[in-house]
């Protein structure tokens, strides 16, 4: 009969068990960026989700991507152009227009889907655990496809008008990163927010629309007395839409210090926002 092995009877020692400790989160448990890297398939497919969700069972589908900006630059130009002979430096008014709306409603989206979608995902927070920054995040990132298309329809404008791109217009992408970084702070300021406060679904909307005004779309930020402007770009989008129209068209409207400013300001809503969002989260699943 074989002989049965039994286990040693030396001690183990406390050295060689891997002891591990889970505690909760202090107040501050900082912006989680390595955690957040480490889920980014998982982001990637919120966003890839959140793309054809939006467009889902629609009539127009991706249409709807241009149509926003198309109609409101039709409004601008009838209303602000045409009977009030807004001045548009030296560019046909709808190409000003279009060029500001196409950074502006990528902003304008962004907050708006993503001060809601903590609130939407619920059933998910509440089951499993991932970095709750995915989902904000995610909300706005699938905007930029949008932000594509809509682009290439501000290029078939431009060439109505027999306006070509300037050779500043790789200078684009740091103010498409301006408007996403901007969006993005914001978004999680709102988005945090509204699971603490279920009526900020009625502020966002307000709060965009005021937020649209106090940038220069239907208006060139040259009638702002020079004196003002680098208070006035402290308005991250200032800096964004400014910066559209000079990379593209070569207005005389140079980003310079307001880029500085708006730079400033779109840190200020990230490191704020991002701060917030990290106190608030561990709250999530219990109050969403």
């Amino acid at each position: 009969m074989p002989e049965i092995a039994t286990a040693t009877s030396s001690p183990i020692t406390a050295k060689a068990l891997k002891i591990t400790r889970i505690e909760p989160e202090t107040r501050w448990a900082g912006f989680g960026l390595k955690e957040f890297w480490d889920y980014r398939e998982l982001v990637y497919f919120f966003i890839w989700r959140d793309v054809k969700v939006r467009y889902k069972q629609t009539a127009l589908g991706i249409a709807w991507a241009v149509l926003q900006p198309v109609l409101t630059m039709l409004i601008f130009s009838l209303f602000f152009g045409r009977l009030g002979k807004m001045p548009s430096d030296g560019i046909p008014y709808p190409v000003f227009a279009f060029t500001a709306l196409v950074p502006w409603t990528f902003f304008g989206s962004g907050v708006t889907m993503s001060s809601s979608s903590l609130v939407t995902s619920a059933n998910m927070i509440k089951k499993v655990y991932f970095p709750r920054l995915a989902i904000p995040i995610a909300s706005i990132c699938a905007g930029l496809v949008d932000l594509a298309v809509a682009f290439l329809v501000l290029l078939g404008l431009m060439g109505l008008y027999h306006l070509a791109p300037t050779a500043r217009v790789l200078w684009l992408l740091p103010f498409i990163a301006l408007a996403l970084v901007t969006a993005i702070g914001v978004g999680l300021w709102l988005s945090a927010l509204n699971v603490q406060y279920r009526d900020i679904r009625y502020v966002v909307p307000f709060l965009v629309q005021m937020w649209m005004f106090a940038t220069p779309i239907a208006y060139s930020s040259s009638l702002v007395p020079a004196a003002w402007r680098p208070l006035y770009a402290l308005n991250p989008l200032v800096g964004a839409v400014e910066g559209f129209r000079w990379a593209l068209l070569g207005t005389n409207t140079a980003p310079g210090l307001m880029a500085l400013a708006s730079s400033f300001g779109a840190a200020v809503l990230l490191i704020t926002g991002a701060a917030y969002f990290r106190r608030m989260e561990r709250t999530f699943a219990d109050v969403v």
